[in-house]
């Protein structure tokens, strides 16, 4: 995620409050790819996959409306099937024109809001390249606001990607989000033999 803009909240006569967050619907699929497109850094899935995901994991996702409806910003994820006390976040992006008031940061907090309580979750966990430090900051400054530690491993090496010129993608775990919540996954888990 690259927080780039020439225009701001302001410039649409937009507060960066007035924004709305709910799941999405199946007709935001096409919304989610054209911001993921335009993010110009997240690896772009085909718009069938948003469409699909908007369908089976709008319980485990986000979507930012403009106050006219328009979707501005998204956070996709999902709990993770081998590790129900895992939430895993897939993707981040916010639309060009709504970058740098924070909104990555308010997706984080909503649906760690939304889906950790009651659901026994400990752990946030996502993915990130070495050269992404707006994803760094975001991370990192989510982990301190949550009082949680943050324990970065290699996860993904470059030579597991068909193009070889992928980055490695490096683990996120933040965790345990609250005290006594039980046995926990070693900070960077040992590599699966090849």
């Amino acid at each position: 995620m690259r927080m780039r803009s020439t225009e701001s909240i302001g410039d649409r006569g937009e507060r960066p409050e007035e924004v709305g967050i709910a799941a999405p619907s199946l007709a935001d699929g096409g919304d989610l790819w054209r911001i993921a497109r335009d993010s110009e850094s997240l690896d772009l899935n085909s718009p069938y996959s948003y469409l699909i995901w908007c369908r089976d994991f709008s319980g485990t996702s986000l979507v930012a409306r403009a106050a006219n409806g328009t979707p501005v910003a998204f956070l996709t994820g999902y709990i993770r099937p081998d590790r129900p006390d895992t939430y895993f976040v897939w993707q981040i992006a916010v639309d060009r024109a709504y970058r740098g008031h924070g909104l990555g940061g308010r997706l984080l907090d909503a649906i760690t809001d939304r889906v950790v309580p009651g659901r026994g979750i400990t752990t946030v966990e996502t993915t990130v390249t070495p050269d992404n430090t707006a994803s760094d900051r975001l991370f990192t400054s989510y982990a301190r606001r949550r009082r949680a530690p943050l324990h970065r491993c290699g996860l993904l090496s470059n030579d597991l990607f068909p193009d070889k010129e992928h980055q490695p993608e490096i683990l996120y775990r933040i965790g345990p989000m609250a005290a006594g919540s039980g046995a926990q996954e070693p900070p960077c888990p040992p590599r699966s033999p090849a």
